[in-house]
């Protein structure tokens, strides 16, 4: 995957192809390779984008150590970010979506790249992952957006990818400093209903959505005791995302001073 005009350093090269012999006559596959290791099973070729993303997700979560690497979504406005930590359906990628075309910076929608020991998260800018309901939801919001296909089936149910909007992409390389940690829970019966964590349970639950917090060791640990000793964490059940932009703006970003 690399252009014919890129002359800088390669990491990994990745490649997606098709299943070889009498198989793709009969039923052709897509398979996802990390120089030449193959992690994944085969997926139907119809899934072969969406394998692409989680191919290259696979590949930094996996490999990366020179960042404490947290499962979840990045925003940022003004050089202070939030993170966003949350399992499958808690509503995280619709919600990045939404931030993400209502004045915030997109820096992941799936893992945050904390500098060890400091706040500083550096951006991995990729297509929002979008997931069953919130498909036809998010493209009735911004029908003008750049959608992939939808890959229907997956382990995730169907799945379609929308492209980063053009601010995130020209800052791409931008960082900026963590100063709010929101656990995000969309509820169809709460308007909007926020606790702040301690910070002995906001360690706890911030570790647990760390990939790499057990390779890392002791400086693992103290990264993460670094990030909630610098930043407010709060548990947030929402049913209007207008209101959480607003909580975030105005109660996580206004009262926060970056050092």
């Amino acid at each position: 995957m690399q252009p014919d005009n890129y002359h800088g350093f390669v990491d990994y090269r990745v490649s997606i192809t098709h299943s070889g012999g009498i198989r793709r006559l009969i039923n052709d596959q897509a398979r996802f390779q990390c120089d030449k290791m193959e992690p994944f099973k085969p997926l139907n070729r119809t899934q072969a984008f969406a394998m692409l993303e989680w191919g290259l997700n696979w590949v930094v979560a996996a490999h990366e150590v020179s960042h404490l690497i947290i499962h979840s979504a990045v925003l940022a406005k003004d050089g202070k970010a939030v993170v966003f930590p949350a399992p499958p359906g808690s509503g995280k990628s619709t919600l990045t979506a939404y931030l993400s075309r209502n004045g915030w910076r997109l820096l992941s929608d799936e893992m945050a790249l904390v500098t060890p020991l400091t706040s500083t998260v550096t951006p991995f800018v990729r297509p929002v992952c979008l997931k069953n309901d919130s498909i036809h939801l998010v493209k009735s919001w911004y029908p003008d957006d750049t959608f992939s296909t939808i890959a229907k089936d997956t382990h995730k149910g169907d799945v379609v990818h929308m492209a980063p909007g053009d601010m995130a992409v020209a800052r791409e390389s931008e960082q900026a400093e963590v100063v709010g940690i929101v656990f995000p829970r969309y509820n169809k019966d709460v308007f909007f209903d926020v606790y702040e964590m301690d910070q002995a349970t906001a360690y706890t639950t911030l570790a647990e959505n760390a990939f790499n917090y057990t390779v890392l060791q002791e400086q693992g640990v103290k990264s993460v005791v670094h990030l909630v000793e610098n930043a407010t964490a709060f548990e947030v059940e929402y049913n209007s995302l207008e209101e959480l932009d607003s909580f975030l703006t105005e109660d996580v970003l206004g009262a926060a001073h970056v050092k």
